[in-house]
């Protein structure tokens, strides 16, 4: 054992990332496990929570949400004109890491980076629902970004000209897309490829922390901001963060002092830490756990067979294993939302008669038995035709959890034997996206205070629709939706398209997502985004 420590000592020495706590100089250093290796730590361009977490002690938004509530970030002041089409931002005065200022103009390059098809964004999608003057246009018909509704008549003034009143639209701003980034960083490589985010002599950012290393596969290393706008009350000097994704090997080393916050538990691990541990943490998450079915694999053409594999699990068994405060989920939006009643969204929606528990077996069983006919085959024929088929995973001990628990259930209630199959995550996100797979994990947290945060991603076209899902009835009320300025029309046409979509089940809802994470006692003072990001900006080390 001691040499194996010793190893390991010598190489995070090597790659910068050695263990350390409050130095004797008085130093504050966070020993932070990260979880996978992110593809991009690119605002513009990031589309995954572990981005999103270094992305949110690097950058700065107009706003900054914590806790949901939305606090002032860059933008000291803002307000909207009375008819709801006009927001202005007042910036106060700030800087860039490297010591340059800050101005309105950083935020105009930076939007339009993100809406031009040129950047290829993933989140490109997201400016139809900011309602931005013109922005759709960009995203979609090829428009000019000249006719954009952004501009900065001056160095501290950013005015965006709306389609539509849009109540959240200041929330959204605090959302890692909007975040600006620097025009002579991002352009000193001569692409749009992100990978000056992760390179040390060309990475600029504006938020509490900077970074100064970055080793793929291992880790990186954040540094005190000093050019941070509120600076003074930030008080860690540095933080070490860790690409362990494995969580049994970053609970070892968070018991063995290596670490001082942790993003997960071994699953088996939960009901002892929920009963025990002061220092365990789960939190309620406005998202959803589901498994895509692949539209365009034949096999899941028939929507009474994908009717029939999501009856056919017991919800409340999966979230009863997991132990994480997880919720069984009935539809595609979690609790959470209000409605423009003030009701619970998906309260109102109703459970689409889902059970959570093994009460849809017998269902589930009937569906099949038809499906097999439609589809011209006996039922043996059908247990047959699905055996062999792949449940794709990214590498997890709460995902291959769950998959197993799937698995056996259609096993024991259909007679089908489908296989598992995991893959690290960065691949898992290719292979997912391009559509190479049967079924797969997915898992979506809203981007902002509103149900469309999460239906939007099944439109036709967004680059997070996995299930490769096409309704244009669907997509036309989702359009309705956005366009629409009396806010009892927008949720009447959500309700309704999620009606459709839970008629249609590209993807099989499992439960509605908590956070679970584990923090030493001696760290006080961090926080968190509703949505999912950790926050370290004013977090303290006390021993």
């Amino acid at each position: 054992m001691k040499k194996l420590l010793s190893v390991l000592l010598v190489f995070a020495v090597v790659f910068g990332l050695a263990a350390c706590n409050p130095t004797q100089s008085g130093d504050m250093v966070l020993n932070w496990n990260i979880g996978a290796d992110p593809q991009t730590i690119d605002p513009t361009l990031n589309g995954a929570s572990d981005g999103g977490d270094v992305i949110n002690q690097t950058f700065e938004g107009l706003v900054r949400e914590v806790s949901g509530v939305i606090l002032p970030g860059i933008a000291e002041t803002w307000e909207t004109s009375s008819d709801g089409l006009t927001v202005t931002f007042h910036l106060r005065d700030t800087k860039w890491s490297d010591g340059t200022d800050l101005t309105a103009s950083d935020f105009v390059y930076s939007w339009k980076r993100g809406m031009d098809p040129a950047t290829a964004s993933e989140y490109a999608w997201i400016w139809e629902y900011t309602n931005i003057v013109g922005a759709l246009d960009v995203v979609y018909e090829g428009g000019s970004l000249d006719d954009v509704g952004i501009s900065a008549p001056d160095a501290s003034t950013l005015v965006v000209e709306l389609v539509n009143p849009t109540p959240y639209f200041v929330s959204l701003m605090a959302f890692y897309h909007f975040l600006p980034v620097k025009q002579s960083a991002v352009e000193a490589v001569g692409g749009e490829d992100g990978l000056w985010a992760k390179d040390p002599e060309l990475v600029v950012c504006n938020g509490p922390f900077k970074l100064t290393s970055y080793t793929a596969g291992a880790g990186l290393t954040l540094v005190k901001n000093e050019n941070y706008w509120d600076a003074d009350h930030v008080y860690l000097s540095q933080i070490n963060g860790y690409f362990i994704d494995i969580a049994t090997t970053a609970f070892v080393k968070y018991n063995n002092g290596e670490l001082d916050f942790i993003p997960d538990v071994p699953t088996v691990m939960i009901p002892s830490l929920v009963a025990e541990s002061p220092e365990f943490y789960a939190f309620a998450l406005l998202g959803t756990y589901y498994y895509n079915f692949n539209m365009q694999v034949e096999e899941f053409e028939n929507a009474k067979l994908r009717r029939a594999l999501t009856l056919a699990i017991d919800r409340e068994a999966i979230v009863e294993a997991l132990s994480g405060g997880q919720i069984p989920a009935t539809g595609f939006v979690p609790v959470g939302f209000a409605d423009n009643n003030g009701d619970d969204f998906a309260t109102e929606a109703g459970d689409f008669g889902i059970s959570t528990d093994d009460g849809g077996y017998a269902e589930a069983v009937t569906l099949f038995a038809e499906a097999a006919s439609e589809m011209e085959m006996t039922v043996p024929e059908l247990q047959a035709y699905l055996n062999g088929q792949v449940i794709l995973y990214n590498t997890s001990e709460g995902h291959a959890l769950v998959a197993q628990m799937v698995q056996e259930s259609w096993n024991s209630v259909l007679g089908v034997q489908v296989t598992l199959q995991n893959q690290e995550w960065a691949v898992f996100q290719d292979t997912r996206q391009e559509g190479n797979y049967d079924i797969a994990r997915g898992g979506w947290l809203t981007d902002f205070m509103d149900p469309a945060g999460l239906l939007a991603i099944f439109t036709q076209g967004n680059d997070y629709n996995d299930p490769k899902y096409a309704s244009d009835a669907y997509d036309l009320l989702m359009t309705e939706a956005q366009e629409t300025t009396d806010p009892a029309v927008h949720f009447a046409k959500l309700y309704a398209a999620q009606e459709i979509l839970m008629a249609d089940l590209p993807v099989l809802p499992v439960y509605y997502y908590s956070d679970i994470m584990m923090a030493k006692s001696y760290l006080v003072d961090w926080d968190r985004s509703v949505l999912g990001s950790v926050d370290f900006t004013h977090a303290k080390i006390e021993k």
